[in-house]
Order: C-alpha cells, then structure tokens, then sequence
C-alpha cells in the first residue's frame, strides 16, 4: 500500500513541475497583450472618424497591427502605453466589419484582439409616394419574380415549382407571347431575371442555378451554379446585381458568374433585410422589400438607403385576392409595379418630397 501512496506522491509532484509552469506561462502571455479600450463590440456611422483608445500592456510587444475588414490599416514598432488612434468608418461601405489589433511578441508569439464594427447610414432616407399613371393587365396565374423591359419589349420571369418560367409578354393584354416562353423543370423555383446583352440571366431561389437564355428565343444555353439563396437580379451594364434574401447585394461577373464584390444594405437605424426584386434605374438599385409595399432606393457604391417609396396605393389598386408587391421594370423613362398573382400592372411616378 505504501509503494502505491508514494508512486501516486511522486506522480503529483511531478505533474505539478511540468503544468504549473505551463499555467504561468499562459497567464504571463494573456498579459502580455494589447487591447482596445471600448467594450465588446463598435457601432458607428459612414464616414464618421471616431477616436479609439488602444492599451498596450507589456514592453515585450515587439509590432502592433489594426486590420480592418481583412486590410492592414496601421502598424507600431515597439508600441507603448495608450495609443489614441483616429479611426475613420468610410471604407468598405456599410454593414458589420471585423476590426483586430494582432501583437507580435519577441519570441514570436502571436495574439490577437478581435471585435466588430457596425457601420450605419450617415443619412435618414428621403420619403417618396407612389402613384398610378396607368394600368395594364396583368395574368394572375403569374406568381411574378422578376420584370423587366428590353428594347421596348417586357419580359417577366415567375416561381413556384412546377410553375416557374420565363416569357416575352405584351403590356396591352398581359398575355404571354405564344413562342417566346419557357417553362422551368418542376424541379426548379424561379426567382429573379435581368438581360445583358443578348442573355437573359434567370436566378432560382434554393436550387443554387443560374439559368442563362438566348434572349430572343428564350432557350437556354447554359447554366451557372451558386452557394445560398437567389431572389432578385438586375444588372448595371457590367455586372449583374443579385439578392439573397438577407441585407446583401452581391455583384457578379456576367461571363463566369463569380462574385466581384458584395455591399450591404442600411439605412441609418440598421440593415434592411429581405431584400427581393430588384431593377438598376438611372444609377441607383430600386429593391422590392418582401411582405410588404415598399421599395428602397440604395447607392450601390456603399450600400446606403437614400429613400423610401410607399407603395400602399398601388398595392391596394392591385393586389386583390393576389400575394405581395414584387416587380419593378423601367421603359424610356416609365417606370412599371406588379405583384405576385396581380390582375393588374402598374404604370407609376414617384412623387419626392418639395424641397
């Protein structure tokens, strides 16, 4: 019994050599580190430049870096004390970036600070009203994801499986051109469309595949695939544009479909999700908001929401025994509303605030 009570005593006495150690260290390194003052995490507005306190907490810290959003944006030798450091919010756009001091020690070691910073609209989007010019027929069996005009010709791309389809249609009956459609396998829910060029891109909603069609025959001739969801598309003339249901926009390459860049999408109170339809006028992205009657107008350099449109008039015009607002086409300057299983297409002008 002894022999076992004193091979257990020498077990512990030496476990004890080899782990305390072992515990000093880490406690030694977790000081040995520098630190941003504010707590948890940073909220701020566009372009605003905010100051930001920066302890540093040990003389064995040899480089200190702030990354921001994955970019080195500063750099200290031999950093001392408390650093105050004037931090401007204006690039990247909006939404919610990775913000991290990364200190290098003299032998070697690496540790990090790690926070978020939430960018917010620097300004209160403009209010903007909806209203009737004009009102065309419009099929009620088309559950309508997409709309938009090509050389004074309207297309309009519908979902639900078994269902989903693609078609040249004529405003005045809002009946489907008899040998321009194409209806989807049933295995797909069509979303989004947009034409570039002399394709016609169509997105599906979990199905992760971009339809591309001859835009005149409406045949397809190939396909892309994606990760995520698709719901709204329209393009700006080099890229297209594309929604996913969230408060992102991503911009892709037309020939590949690779993301280019993405934005997100606030206002100056939080991010807008839902994001759905989506049409690219005179610079700026009009985005359908899903489940109810308005429409944002967004930069799309950055992502901010300049105005708000209420859609009520048209939606209680409209909207009948159908679903939700969804479908916005331009025409020579006559911009067009639908909705999902509508009677009725709207053309529409959006009456802005006197100034």
């Amino acid at each position: 019994m002894k022999k076992y009570l004193i091979l257990g005593i020498l077990v512990i006495l030496i476990g004890s050599m080899v782990f305390v150690p072992m515990i000093q260290d880490s406690d030694e390194t977790d000081v040995l580190a520098a630190e941003f003052t504010f707590k948890e995490n940073l909220a701020t507005e566009w372009n605003t430049v905010v100051p930001i306190k920066i302890n540093v907490n040990s003389e064995e810290i040899v480089k200190l870096e702030l990354i921001y959003n994955d970019s080195l944006f500063k750099t200290w030798t031999n950093p001392k004390g408390i650093i105050d450091y004037q931090f401007n919010s204006g690039y990247y756009g909006l939404g919610s970036k990775s913000v991290s001091l990364v200190s290098t020690f003299k032998n070697g070691d690496i540790l990090t600070d790690d926070r978020m910073v939430r960018v917010l609209s620097d300004i209160k989007p403009e209010m903007w009203t909806a209203k009737i010019v004009k009102t065309y027929p419009h099929l009620f069996s088309s559950y309508t994801q997409g709309l938009e005009f090509n050389n004074g010709v309207l297309y309009e791309g519908t979902g639900q499986k078994g269902q989903s389809m693609v078609a040249q249609m004529d405003l005045n009956t809002g009946s489907i051109h008899p040998t321009k459609s194409n209806r989807l396998d049933e295995n797909y829910f069509g979303e989004g469309i947009t034409i570039f060029g002399e394709k016609l891109y169509q997105i599906t909603w979990q199905e992760g595949k971009c339809f591309v069609y001859d835009k005149n025959t409406i045949q397809i001739e190939k396909d892309y695939t994606y990760t995520g969801e698709g719901w709204g598309l329209c393009n700006d003339g080099k890229s297209l544009i594309m929604s996913d249901g969230t408060e992102r926009i991503t911009f892709r390459n037309p020939s590949n479909f690779e993301i280019e860049r993405t934005i997100e999408i606030f206002d100056n109170q939080g991010p807008i999700v839902k994001i759905n339809e989506l049409e690219y006028i005179d610079g700026k992205i009009y985005a359908n908001i899903w489940m109810t009657n308005i429409i944002i107008v967004i930069e799309p350099l950055n992502g901010k929401v300049l105005a708000v449109i209420n859609c009520s008039e048209i939606e209680k015009a409209g909207k009948g025994h159908g679903d939700v607002l969804n479908g916005i086409a331009q025409n020579n300057g006559k911009i067009y509303l639908t909705g999902k299983n509508w009677e009725k297409l709207f053309e529409v002008n959006f009456e802005k605030p006197k100034k």
